[in-house]
């Protein structure tokens, strides 16, 4: 069971997904706007955050921003909009999982199933076990974490995950720009489109803050980002 919090202007959506989810067992509240969410969570806390985009006064980029700035709480994002970019700037901000309108409700429930079992998966009381060799780092593909040589968790949103992935598959091996926009969605590296250094600056910050130390990512002049530190991937199990 998952504490699920649904922000939904459409009064009767909202209400049509608060049944349902709450029918499959998990503990539901419905929001209007951000205001009300902010209301809610700060009387009981919640574990996912089913959030639409079009919102009157604070939309959901907005919000889902400002969640993620200070909290791990799994997002998944609504929106009538099927534009790739939409998606782009919701995976970017650090929305777990986009899905476009009209949806299908035993598919969002899927998917609030999923991304419990990945949150619980990076919960410390059951994360991946440091490695024994110290010197190394652990990517946890099934967890969605980066695990310090220390034990330590960093946990990593969607885009993050995607970026982590390329740099470990070869440790120490440049991965170019252009490598990193086409995984991430877009078209074509853009050298005025600062949305992945932006990634990286907020990825070492949670490493600081989750680690206490720096995560071994560099930049690599005119070429991309490399992981510079021993890693194994392990792929769960």
């Amino acid at each position: 069971m998952a504490r699920i919090a649904v922000v939904e202007d459409e009064a009767s959506l909202r209400a049509d997904v608060v049944e349902y989810l709450s029918a499959c067992g998990h503990a539901v509240v419905g929001c209007e706007d951000g205001r009300a969410l902010d209301r809610a969570l700060a009387e009981h806390p919640a574990d996912l955050i089913i959030l639409d985009i079009n919102l009157p006064g604070e939309d959901g980029f907005s919000i889902a921003k400002r969640l993620r700035d200070h909290s791990d709480v799994g997002i998944i994002m609504l929106t009538a909009r099927s534009v790739n970019v939409d998606r782009v700037v919701g995976l970017e901000i650090g929305a777990d999982v986009y899905l476009v309108k009209p949806i299908e409700l035993r598919e969002l429930e899927a998917q609030v199933r999923s991304l419990s079992r990945r949150l619980r998966g990076a919960a410390p009381s059951s994360s991946p076990s440091p490695p024994s060799d110290h010197s190394q780092w652990v990517y946890d593909q099934l967890a969605w974490a980066l695990v310090s040589p220390e034990g330590g968790i960093a946990k990593l949103t969607a885009n993050e995950r995607i970026f982590v992935s390329l740099l470990v598959e070869q440790p120490g091996e440049p991965v170019s720009r252009s490598a990193i926009f086409k995984a991430l969605g877009k078209r074509e590296w853009d050298a005025g489109d600062r949305s992945v250094d932006s990634m990286v600056r907020r990825l070492r910050s949670k490493g600081q803050d989750a680690l206490g130390r720096e995560l071994p990512i560099e930049a690599v002049h005119g070429t991309g980002y490399a992981f510079t530190a021993p890693v194994i991937v392990r792929q769960g199990g």
